[in-house]
């Protein structure tokens, strides 16, 4: 007993199932009498027996439930066993026909893609029998099912191109073969359809049928079905641009009557220049016109242009796709339509030449002339833009450019020739002579003329020296042959008017500002020389060059007081009418301002001569001992320069 409580005691009260023990003993005892406690234990294990005996009834049922379950599994397993087997009787009697259906079902699917593949063969390289008749019958019309058709055909022969790459090789052949004779039936009723087309085909409407440009695109993948349809529509318009250009010129129309409707250029341009000018007008408005038209003929389109999506390897100029269009393609579509209005143009610059050519070799006048070589430079200038470089047009033009300032150079040459005798008559006024005038005012005209030209020049100096080296240098050498006989200063005075014309001339133009400002140079070398030979004539009027020699020399000891004294008498009697006398003596110059400064520097640099002289002549003779003879001039150098300015 001690053994239990000291058990009982020793159990700790954190042990949970300890506790809930005590607390079932706990709510047992504290209702119950001493009997109660006594069998709680008695009780306690009653209870779980009872407990124990409901578990053991309650499982027995579900030991019976179980035994029904079982029997019920047993049941379905045998039913399970039963389909099974029949599933597997009847598998194995529908496998041999489920074998041969999907058996079927994959011959079903491959008969499937060769029908498609058919289906695609015939669609690519076959024509059908509407198409061949559209491509090789005359009797249908060209148009845009033609272009589709063929375009197809092509397409066809590109196919064909990657059959023969195989083993096999019969079906790219005979696919090869068959469309090669339709295309070129094809082409050849494009070609017969070209040349119809040609024959009334009108370039002065702008309207022009794009199935025409379509076709000559196509038609350049035939070069010699190509060049002759070219050639038909050259000749074609070599024969209307000529009889155009002489029904301007003549207002004769082809068919003998007269074209009440124009003014014939022969009978209304009475000038050199007019006549030239209309012709040329004429000519360039028909190059536009004819360029336009050409480029509206052959130029790609892209609203209808052929799209190839396999361009084959005879592409020609105008054969291929519009979004392939590089700047290699357009110069060549440019180099073939120059090449082609060449040759619509060739009779009528024939005829241009030959009609220019006797304008200018007829003309006697050098302003119509120089006008007429800066008007074909202008229009060479201008074919050079509008056709390019190389062109008939503008090589015609620069040719009749040559002549016609060959003829300028000659009549220039011969007018000088014709006034050589005036090189030798001396003006009596020492103006610039009339034929050096007459000569600026035609240079005048010739400078004005070049600079309000609209024509390129590649070196616009080397061009403005030859007209100075044509039109001016020979007159002004003319004008030094003549002052080589005339004294001095007559001959600068002269040279002097020359050069004042010329850069009056000359400075009115800013292309030969240069030579202005040289000839404004050369005349203020001339103007030095003619202050110079003033102020020697100054000092010898004066009578005092011998003493101021004396005075450069160092020899001024050596002078008699005389000498000096009548230095001062001489100078006396100069001054007075020393200014007018200068005045009268340079009244040649015809620039006042000119002349009044030679005199004043020249007055300027006596002087100054003067002041030194006479400070020597002072210094010198003061300190002689004959005082009875005053040396001294009379004036004073104050009283010099009043009476000299």
């Amino acid at each position: 007993m001690v053994l239990k409580v000291a058990s009982v005691l020793s159990t700790s009260y954190s042990d949970n199932e300890f506790r809930d023990a005590i607390f079932l003993a706990d709510e047992r005892l504290s209702r119950g009498s001493a009997k109660t406690r006594r069998l709680l234990r008695l009780d306690l294990l009653r209870e779980a027996i009872d407990c124990n005996g409901e578990i053991i009834d309650e499982m027995g049922c579900v030991v019976e439930r179980l035994k029904l379950i079982r029997g019920v599994v047993e049941k379905v397993n045998t039913r399970i066993e039963a389909i099974k087997r029949q599933i597997d009787l009847a598998h194995n009697q529908t496998s041999p026909a489920l074998r041969d259906m999907s058996s079927l079902f994959e011959q079903h699917k491959e008969i499937e893609k060769k029908q498609e593949t058919l289906s695609a063969v015939e669609g690519y390289f076959i024509l059908t029998e509407d198409e061949i008749d559209l491509l090789t019958s005359t009797l249908r019309p060209v148009d845009d099912a033609f272009f589709t058709c063929l375009q197809k055909a092509k397409r066809i022969t590109i196919g064909c191109d990657i059959l023969l790459g195989f083993e096999s090789q019969t079906l790219g052949l005979e696919l090869i073969d068959r469309t090669s004779g339709h295309l070129n039936l094809a082409f050849q009723k494009l070609y017969k359809w070209v040349q119809q087309e040609f024959r009334t085909l009108n370039l002065e409407n702008p309207h022009v049928n794009p199935s025409m440009r379509q076709a000559l695109r196509v038609l350049a993948e035939r070069p010699s079905l190509f060049q002759n349809c070219l050639d038909f529509f050259v000749a074609s318009r070599e024969r209307f641009l000529s009889e155009a250009f002489h029904c301007a010129l003549t207002g004769i129309t082809p068919q003998g009557t007269e074209d009440t409707s124009t003014r014939p250029i022969d009978l209304t341009a009475h000038d050199p220049l007019r006549y030239v000018g209309d012709m040329f007008a004429w000519v360039h408005s028909a190059t536009v016109g004819e360029r336009e038209a050409l480029e509206t003929l052959f130029t790609i389109k892209k609203d209808d242009a052929l799209n190839t999506p396999m361009p084959s390897s005879n592409e020609n100029l105008w054969h291929f796709p519009s979004d392939e269009i590089s700047v290699d393609t357009d110069s060549k579509v440019l180099e073939a339509l120059n090449q082609v209005m060449d040759r619509n143009f060739s009779p009528v610059v024939r005829i241009l030449r030959q009609r220019v050519e006797q304008a200018v070799q007829s003309n006697e006048d050098v302003i119509p002339a120089y006008r007429i070589s800066t008007l074909l430079s202008f229009y060479r200038a201008t074919f050079e833009k509008l056709l390019g470089a190389g062109s008939s047009l503008e090589e015609c033009s620069g040719g009749l450019e040559k002549v016609a300032k060959r003829q300028f150079r000659s009549l220039v040459r011969d007018n000088i020739l014709s006034i050589q005798g005036e090189f030798q008559q001396v003006p009596s006024n020492l103006e610039p002579p009339r034929f050096l005038q007459d000569a600026f005012k035609q240079l005048s005209i010739i400078l004005q003329t070049y600079e309000s030209s609209l024509s390129v020049s590649a070196d616009p100096g080397s061009e403005v020296q030859s007209i100075l080296s044509q039109a001016f240098e020979p007159y002004m050498s003319g004008c030094e042959e003549i002052a080589k006989p005339m004294t001095y200063p007559e001959s600068g005075i002269f040279i002097v008017n020359c050069k004042l014309t010329a850069a009056l001339c000359l400075e009115g133009f800013e292309c030969t500002d240069f030579r202005a400002k040289q000839i404004r140079e050369s005349i203020s070398k001339d103007v030095v020389n003619l202050i110079n030979d003033q102020h020697a004539l100054f000092r010898q009027k004066s009578g005092l060059d011998t003493l101021l020699n004396c005075l450069e020399d160092g020899e001024l000891a050596s002078v008699a007081p005389s000498s000096v004294i009548q230095a001062s008498q001489e100078l006396d009697d100069f001054l007075p009418s020393a200014l007018m006398d200068a005045m009268d003596r340079l009244k040649g110059l015809q620039d006042s301002e000119i002349a009044r400064e030679t005199i004043e520097q020249a007055a300027e640099k006596f002087c100054t001569d003067f002041e030194g002289l006479e400070a020597a002549v002072a210094t010198h003779f003061d300190d002689v001992t004959n005082t009875e003879v005053a040396v001294r001039f009379s004036r004073t150098s104050a009283e010099i320069r009043v009476l000299l300015s």
